[in-house]
Parts: structure tokens; sequence; C-alpha cells
């Protein structure tokens, strides 16, 4: 993703130590390319905090992100950021108010680069409403990083209709997936390892609140439970849920729903679908009387278009995730053992 927005002028081409010193190189920076860039009432305050006004409910998360490479197709660790702390925040039931942001840079990050991500920032919180209302920024040395980390905290008001809850799992529950699968994992791969697929895989990384808070709106407390499939993949996530909860989840590979360029790439290294990240999918266990209406609800949006029907919860296979085969085989899922791919957010 190449934003078409100037580089400001400045006197230096790249982030020296000086910039992390709390001094005047310090404040250079952050006037210039973050505080102009996200300005809003509470950041310009300039406080080592946020003053907040929030009602009922809350829910709160935070995450570090420290893909590599910084930039991806589709997208770079400025908008994944802002994404992935707002679609925890909304796995919870909750629409985000207010993120925190704070910056880790390796000496000798090219200016062009950090603007870049700025942009991403700045435009990925515009799309999800949410305000950046402190943060905090580091220079460490040249070698101890590698590039730029980035942590997000997020607070959000609770939908007052959510009771999102493992607990409140049972036996008949429906699973279903809210997009196609495994195309942020297979976007990384793809520029670390230098491939070329037949088509370009992009990114799915996109805030998902505002879909969330609208299926609570309208389906209440038949939805039981919301979890992204991020790190571990869909595999990985069904399985903390069965443990969880103490019940079987039953799955059919005939419904995993896959870009044919992405199950390409799988195919060609080896990797299982199902234990690739994603960045913009989310997995809902709604009650089997709601799930045909909560499916199609889902298909006529444009973030949840290719949404599909998993799976069920069972009494059969306490505590396990069984996969039935194309072939009807089964087998039993696990949670990733290693790093199938490693540092994808």
């Amino acid at each position: 993703m190449h934003l078409q927005c100037p580089i400001p002028k400045t006197d230096f081409d790249v982030i020296t130590l000086g910039h992390g010193s709390g001094g005047q190189l310090t404040s250079r920076l952050l006037d210039t390319f973050v505080i102009n860039q996200l300005s809003n009432p509470e950041l310009e305050k300039r406080l080592d905090g946020a003053i907040l006004q929030l009602d009922g409910n809350l829910a709160f998360s935070t995450d570090s992100y420290v893909v590599s490479p910084i930039f991806f197709p589709g997208g770079n660790i400025g908008d994944l950021a802002i994404n992935g702390t707002v679609n925890d925040l909304a796995m919870c039931g909750a629409l985000p108010k207010y993120l925190s942001l704070s910056f880790i840079i390796e000496e000798g990050l090219p200016v062009s680069e950090f603007w870049e991500v700025i942009q991403s920032i700045k435009q990925a919180a515009s799309k999800a409403n949410i305000s950046i209302v402190t943060g905090d920024t580091k220079v460490v040395e040249k070698g101890k990083g590698d590039k730029l980390f980035i942590n997000t905290s997020g607070i959000g008001r609770l939908h007052p209709k959510a009771q999102i809850d493992v607990n409140r799992v049972s036996a008949g529950d429906v699973i279903i997936v809210s997009n196609k699968i495994a195309h942020h994992g297979m976007a990384i791969m793809s520029v670390r390892e230098g491939l070329i697929f037949e088509s370009n895989i992009l990114t799915d990384s996109k805030p998902l609140a505002h879909v969330c808070m609208s299926c609570l709106d309208k389906f209440g407390d038949s939805i039981k439970l919301f979890r992204d499939p991020t790190r571990g993949g869909v595999a990985t996530t069904l399985t903390e849920i069965a443990e969880s909860c103490g019940k079987g989840i039953f799955i059919q590979e005939k419904n995993i729903s896959l870009d044919p360029s992405v199950e390409g790439a799988c195919e060609m290294l080896g990797l299982d679908p199902l234990y690739v990240a994603n960045e913009g999918v989310f997995i809902v266990i709604v009650d089997a009387l709601k799930a045909n209406e909560f499916l199609e609800f889902l298909s006529q949006k444009e973030e949840t278009s290719f949404a599909f029907k998993l799976g069920e919860v069972t009494d059969s296979y306490e505590g396990k995730v069984i996969l039935e085969s194309k072939m009807k085989g089964k087998r039993v899922l696990t949670k990733l053992i290693g790093d199938q791919l490693p540092r994808i957010c």
C-alpha cells in the first residue's frame, strides 16, 4: 500500500537516536509526523495520559506488533496495529473508542517509511472511527530492533446486548467463519520469501467492529462467542475454544472457503490454511436456531460477503476439534506446534 501524501520537508532523512531523547528532535518528529496527522483535542493536550469519558461497561485490550517485513501486499505494520486492537475489542462485544499508540523505532529507519506507516495509521483510525489519544516514542540503537515495533492499547464501550462468554457455548451451536481464510499469513510469506504467485495475495487486515456491532444489534444474545483467528489460524483458535468450554467441535473440510490463489500458495509451500494467520476474519458461535439467518445477514455485508458455516459444537469429542476430510476420514486438530509463519503480526 503506497499512500499518495507528500512527506513534510525536514532537515533529516532518517530517524536517529536523538529523535528518542525527549528533547527538541523528539518534539520535531512528533509534531511533524504524528500529532499533526492524528490530531484531536485530547492528543493536542500533550499530557502523559488521556482523560476520557465513557459510560457503562468497558472492554480494554493491548497488543504489540513486530511483523517482518513492515510493508507487505495490501498493508503495513501501521494499519495492522490499528485494526488488530480494534478487532480485539470487537471480539469482546465492544465498540472501540480510544487507542494509545507507541513506537519503538530502530535508529536509521528512513523518514519516508515512517511517514508511510503514519499515513496508514491515520487512514485505518479514520475508517474504524476511533481516536488516538496518547502514546510514546522510543528509539533504539541500530541492530537492537527491526526497523519498527508498535504497541497499541484500546478502550471500547460494551454493546448492551453482548453476552460474549465461552461458558455460554453449548452443543448444537453453529460455528460460522466471516470470510475466506489464510490471506494475511500468505501475503506476509510472499514478501518474506520473495515468492511470486499467479495472482497477488493481499492481507485481509481490516476493522471488524462495526460489522460485529451490527450483528449484536440484530441477534443479541444468540451470539455466544466472537474470536479472531490470528496467530495459529482457525485450527488453533477452535482448539482453544473446545478446551475452554469442555465441548467438542466438529468441522468439515468441504465447507472451508479459500481463495484459489491462497489455496495454491499453501499447497506449493506445504502449509495447512487452517493454521495460517488471518487479520480480517472472525469466528462466531451462534445459536442453531439463528444460524441460517445470521449467515444470510453476513453475506450481505462487504466485509463478510464470503461467510460460511464451518461446523458445530457437539457433546462428543470433549475438548477436541475433529475435522472430517472431503474423503470422509476424520482427524483431530491441535494447536499450532512451533511457528508455522514467524512474526506475522
